[in-house]
């Protein structure tokens, strides 16, 4: 049981150092290293998880240690939060690791690309496993790390380079507060340790404010790393990158890790109501800015990618609003399985339809691709909130706590149901119903075994992933006491609504009929961005250029230099090299100096 952990955690990284190494001389090697890795490390994740508890689960050694001053810690932790975070890691990325077989067969840097999907899981694992800030944030940049190369796999396109240094550069601002906050409580307590700083929170009693400010900066992180606003922007155009990374990396890996993080400080957040409240307005707000975005989107992996920032945003909003952290948790459990099949099957309407993301350029395709349509309306179905699927119990279960504890932003987030349903059914009548819109739609066909097979083992957990039989096998679930009796019956009539107006308005459509600019543009805050860059940063730069040339190169350095090479000019007619001439000048000086003396 002890060396179980940092077996789970090193096996991927053993097969993303032998891919590198011998990958590139062997395909079928490259892929069988990294699913090898990862049905490994499901297996005995899946071994662990129903282990009984131990004293001492792992093995722990200092990294540094300068005595009383710093310990700097490399060990585990292996709770029941850290054992249902793996279940779900290695479970999705065997999946997503099968799936790209197929998906990746024709594609270039096909060894790259499963050597960076294996350095990927071991940076996500790293996170899961860590019971300390120091441990966390080396894996947490690695994580920042691995998705640069991934999403900038197709790196001779501008688009995808772009986009990988802009999430890049986008999570490095959020990791600055994060670090700040680690090093506030560092300062504060000595220890970095989750389970030290747990213990000593009731320390901060006489600092609230101190320890408000410390949960927020920690909260930075989980606004970088899981796509709050305004840091949002990068996901969406992460989209560059292969599909099979969008669902690994928002189903269960890089976004899952700012929620994963909230959930394992939630006794420290708790003692800090005011950092709360801004955590909740920061989710409330996103979850349903970002729903609203994703209902005039035309690509089809970029609707999904605005409906995972609507559903984080609701697992922020369960952080800040419920009791424990089972509850957010449960729904990063339910939402890593139907999103990574939303998204699994995105990939296979994608290469269906010869690499056309524009859902405008599809249509009629539940002839042509059965089987995808079937597991997109159960992932369709699960992400809306329809009863008896997945998402329906977990979501719910949130909206409920926050009606209770906010419930401004508990009643926007059941407004942010109806119009789940709406973009969610909008996107699935387009792409499966109507007629071909293009020669793309008309010749497409079904994905072969290995991409089908991902998508049924997904479709399960889609459909059963919340009830409540599964619900208390991962966790312990305390429901509201106080909810209001017309709750559910509104979230049933907005699902119902929801589905059925993006029905009658999609089903034939042959281009949008609603066209909302606002929505379409992502309410203006990417060009607002651009604007920055372009007016400030830019201008700014000009500025700056314009003063160094003309005020600190001319007037600091030109002017001093040339009056100074003048001077020696002038000077260098006194040194003739002739005694005479020396002896005049010497006389000459007498001269005035007596006259000086005498007349003055």
């Amino acid at each position: 049981m002890t060396s179980a952990p940092w077996i789970i955690l090193f096996t991927p990284l053993a097969a993303a150092v032998a891919i590198l190494f011998l990958g590139r001389f062997s395909k079928p090697l490259s892929a069988g290293l990294a699913i090898g890795s990862a049905v490994f490390g499901c297996a005995l994740s899946w071994w662990v998880f129903f282990q009984p508890d131990s004293a001492d689960p792992a093995i722990r050694f200092y990294w540094m240690d300068f005595g009383e001053q710093l310990q700097i810690p490399i060990g585990m932790t292996v709770d029941h939060l850290s054992r249902v975070m793996l279940v779900v890691v290695t479970t999705i990325a065997s999946l997503v690791f099968i799936y790209s077989v197929g998906y990746m067969r024709t594609e270039e840097g096909y060894w790259r690309y499963f050597a960076g999907l294996s350095l990927f899981l071991f940076s996500m694992l790293g996170i899961v496993l860590a019971d300390n800030f120091v441990m966390m944030f080396i894996f947490w940049e690695l994580v920042g790390l691995s998705s640069y190369i991934l999403i900038g796999h197709y790196f001779k396109k501008d688009s995808a380079a772009d986009a990988a240094k802009q999430a890049f550069i986008v999570n490095r601002i959020g990791d600055f507060g994060f670090l700040l906050g680690i090093l506030f409580l560092w300062a504060a307590t000595g220890t970095l340790m989750f389970g030290e700083l747990t213990r000593g929170v009731a320390g901060f009693a006489d600092y609230p404010i101190y320890l408000t400010v410390a949960c927020v900066l920690l909260f930075c992180g989980t606004v970088g790393k899981s796509a709050q606003m305004p840091l949002h922007v990068w996901l969406p155009n992460s989209m560059e990158g292969p599909t099979p990374v969008s669902s690994l990396l928002h189903a269960a890996t890089m976004v899952a890790a700012g929620v994963y993080m909230l959930a394992r400080i939630f006794p420290i957040l708790a003692a800090a109501p005011h950092a709360l409240d801004v955590i909740a307005w920061v989710g409330g707000i996103t979850c349903f800015a970002a729903a609203l975005m994703a209902t005039q989107q035309d690509d089809i992996k970029r609707i999904l990618a605005y409906s995972t920032i609507s559903q984080l945003g609701y697992m922020v909003l369960g952080i800040a609003s419920a009791p424990t952290a089972d509850v957010p948790m449960f729904h990063l459990f339910t939402h890593a399985f139907f999103k990574c099949l939303l998204f699994l099957c995105a990939g296979s309407v994608i290469v269906g339809m010869h690499h056309e993301q524009n859902i405008w350029k599809m249509g009629a395709l539940k002839n042509k691709m059965p089987l995808t349509m079937l597991a997109m309306f159960v992932g369709s179905l699960a992400l809306a909130g329809c009863p008896f699927f997945s998402g329906y119990y977990s979501k719910d279960l949130i909206i409920a706590w926050a009606v209770e504890s906010h419930p401004v932003l508990g009643w926007l987030s059941v407004a942010t149901a109806g119009l789940t349903a709406f973009y969610a059914f909008r996107l699935f009548f387009v792409v499966f119903l109507g007629k071909p819109r293009g020669d793309h739609a008309r010749c497409a066909s079904e994905s072969p075994l290995v991409m089908l097979v991902p998508l049924a083992c997904l479709a399960v957990p889609a459909f059963i992933g919340g009830w409540p039989v599964i619900e208390k096998l991962f966790f312990h679930i305390e429901e509201p006491q106080h909810i209001p009796h017309a709750l559910h019956p509104i979230l049933w009539a907005l699902f119902a609504v929801g589905g059925g107006s993006a029905f009658f308005l999609y089903r034939g459509a042959a281009k949008d009929p609603i066209s909302i600019p606002l929505f379409a543009n992502r309410l203006y805050i990417d060009a607002g961005y651009a604007w920055g860059v372009r007016v400030i940063q830019d201008g700014g730069a000009a500025v700056l250029s314009w003063a160094d040339r003309w005020v600190v190169d001319l007037l600091v350095v030109q002017v001093p230099s040339k009056l100074a090479w003048v001077c020696g000019f002038v000077l260098r007619f006194l040194q003739l090299g002739n005694i005479q001439a020396y002896a005049f000048f010497f006389g000459a000086g007498a001269i005035g100096l007596l006259y000086l003396l005498i007349f003055k």
